[in-house]
């Protein structure tokens, strides 16, 4: 088996209403922070809470929120200059997958002498980070579990994962209150791409005893958030399934690896700034129908802890299961196939090559490279 090592951080807390204590849980890591906030926390009356919340315990801060469709690193080269003129001692991010990107950035960077391209270009961080709390507004939150930035290099507008210190992360707060920022079908694609998320890592080559372990109940939950269950004894209000479900999808894709899909949906938004879990959702059941061909008992099994209806052969339920992404996809009028979203299969192949050029093509379910992706991206299309 390949080796596993397993750090307990950050301190993860679920908890509704979790987002009004967040100026106690940042508190223990300094006086100044700098608050990187998704914009549009503004524009649906959300910044107030958070800001209050920090206000209440005496938290002094300032804002970031100079954030536009992807976390980019000129972004992230504004808000770290700004966070190293205004000698902040940790920082809060607040807001989905790109603003917490940002966040980790400056947490990551804060010490070090070198420009961030320097490290999308390569390098490794050799100084110490800053303290980050983080607050997903969303379910799913896989960048704080992990040792690479997921960000836009802004000269290519390619994907460039960035090698950042463990245990960058000191407390990742998940509140399903914070759902409300959300249309439905903004959380009901995130909720799909979670369970991309976990069923990739059960897959992935890198796949280990916890990330299974973690992999199928997220399955489990997510499933129970998606439909709702046929039993009185779970009165788990949805929202607390589904960020209960995303969290642990979060886990096990840190335990093991993101897949194709998950990885493809990251290139896809750097270079075109179209939605992530949009993307991811779409490609996922080509993902399935592809880890069939010689991975149907991995396949098979996840689908029955998502509760797939058992079929007569595994090749028949990894079947069912891809036809029941696409069923869900289409029942929530969201679009089924990569052309939909005015992207063309020319502009596809740069994607495929941005993807397989990170390290993370190394842990796929099977040996895959540029022109591997390539061909799922087509099949999608």
């Amino acid at each position: 088996m390949t080796d596993f090592v397993f750090r307990v951080s950050p301190n993860v807390i679920i908890s509704s209403y979790a987002a009004s204590r967040l100026g106690q849980f940042a508190c223990e890591f300094g006086k100044r922070f700098m608050l990187v906030l998704d914009p549009v926390l503004r524009s649906v009356g959300a910044a107030d809470k958070m800001t209050q919340a920090l206000s209440d315990r005496g938290v002094d801060f300032f804002i970031f929120d100079e954030i536009a469709e992807s976390a980019d690193t000129k972004a992230a080269a504004s808000a770290l200059n700004l966070a190293k003129n205004s000698h902040i001692q940790a920082v809060i991010a607040v807001g989905g997958g790109k603003t917490i990107e940002i966040a980790r950035c400056v947490a990551a960077f804060f010490y070090e002498e070198k420009s961030i391209y320097d490290f999308a270009d390569g390098e490794v961080p050799s100084k110490p980070p800053l303290p980050l709390v983080v607050l997903s507004t969303t379910c799913r939150c896989p960048g704080v579990f992990t040792d690479r930035i997921a960000i836009c290099d802004s000269r290519t507008n390619g994907l460039k994962l960035l090698k950042v210190q463990n245990a960058l992360c000191k407390t990742t707060v998940f509140d399903p209150t914070m759902s409300v920022t959300l249309t439905e079908n903004q959380t009901f694609s995130m909720a799909v791409e979670s369970v991309c998320l976990a069923a990739e890592s059960y897959f992935s080559q890198k796949a280990n005893f916890f990330s299974d372990m973690t992999a199928e109940k997220s399955a489990e939950l997510l499933r129970l958030a998606l439909d709702g269950s046929n039993s009185l004894n779970i009165t788990t209000p949805k929202e607390e399934l589904l960020f209960e479900g995303g969290c642990l999808a979060s886990l096990a894709s840190s335990a093991s690896s993101f897949g194709p899909a998950g990885l493809l949906a990251l290139a896809v938004n750097a270079r075109f700034k179209i939605s992530r879990p949009i993307v991811a959702s779409i490609i996922f059941p080509y993902v399935i129908e592809f880890c069939a061909k010689f991975k149907a008992d991995r396949v098979a099994k996840f689908a029955d802890f998502f509760g797939i209806e058992r079929k007569d052969s595994e090749t028949e339920q990894a079947q069912a299961f891809a036809d029941n992404i696409r069923e869900r996809l289409a029942k929530e009028n969201l679009p089924l196939r990569l052309k939909e979203l005015s992207i063309t299969i020319e502009q596809l192949a740069s994607v495929a090559e941005d993807a397989a050029s990170t390290d993370w093509i190394n842990f796929m379910p099977c040996s895959m490279t540029s022109d591997t992706l390539f061909e799922i991206l087509k099949s999608a299309y």
